[in-house]
């Protein structure tokens, strides 16, 4: 399982920001599309919300890849 490192400053991350932060994604409108295609998960269930707020100890999986969010 790979971490993602939110700021120090930052309380958290928005999905689709996370998507393109670590290359799984081309471009914002990309992370939009493959959310509303239901292939995304946190922890354990499809998520819609491409805005979505990743905290903490959230566990993102996208082909697979599966991403443990800290901060």
């Amino acid at each position: 399982m790979e971490e993602f490192r939110i700021r120090e400053k930052d309380e958290f991350i928005n999905l689709s920001q996370l998507l393109k932060a670590l290359n799984l994604v081309e471009s914002g409108a990309m992370a939009k599309e493959i959310i509303d295609d239901g292939l995304v998960k946190v922890d354990g269930e499809v998520e819609s919300r491409y805005r979505r707020k990743l905290y903490d100890g959230m566990i993102v999986e996208y082909e697979d890849n599966k991403i443990k969010v800290i901060k």
